[in-house]
């Protein structure tokens, strides 16, 4: 897979991890520009796609953490990337690639959720974080926005985990400026009330 994907590095509240929503509506210079990328992608172009998964990664990364958490999301995002690699060919329309990918991370995921659990024992040599309780805090407000409506979390989890701006949710996951602001006023509102509680 190496050979594949690059390995991107992202960053969220100081925790190294790799790095949408009604993707129909992009802004017409954004899905031209992934036409190109994904028709370069096509020809043998690697770097193409690595700038595919750069430009999309954060998305696809926030889109797993809501649905099935942070301790898994990393693995799934490489998941998901190399199963577009793979699949690439089968894109009717090369400039639809952010929503085709939105809907592939999608699945993954109720994929994910579908498969039995597997559990691994940890040594006891373990180390413990000393930042424990702020751990704790923010997997207890994550826990709490993954509780929220589908549209409220993704684009929570979009804004405060992946650090993406509401113009560039708007861009990368097809939902209208408007709409982003919205949702993140009434998740914020909601998030407020469950952690008040």
């Amino acid at each position: 897979m190496a050979d594949v994907l690059p390995t991107v590095e992202l960053v969220a509240d100081g925790t190294a991890i790799p790095a949408a929503p009604h993707a129909e509506r992009f802004a017409a210079g954004h899905a031209a520009d992934d036409g190109r990328l994904v028709s370069a992608a096509r020809d043998g172009d690697r770097s193409a796609f690595t700038s595919l998964y750069e430009r999309y990664a954060r998305v696809v990364h926030g889109l797993l953490v809501a649905r099935v958490g942070p301790e898994h999301a990393e693995d799934l995002v490489q998941d998901v990337f190399l199963t577009a690699w793979r699949r690439l060919d089968d894109l009717r329309d090369p400039a639809a690639f952010g929503g085709w990918l939105v809907a592939i991370t999608r699945n993954r995921a109720m994929d994910f959720h579908r498969r039995p659990a597997e559990f691994v024992e940890l040594p006891e040599d373990v180390p413990i974080a000393d930042d424990a309780s702020q751990r704790a805090e923010a997997r207890a407000a994550l826990d709490a926005v993954r509780t929220l409506p589908e549209a409220y979390r993704e684009t929570l989890v979009l804004r405060l985990v992946e650090g993406l701006s509401g113009p560039e949710i708007a861009m990368r996951t097809g939902l209208t400026p408007a709409s982003v602001r919205v949702n993140l006023h009434r998740g914020m509102k909601l998030l407020r009330e469950k952690l008040q509680r």
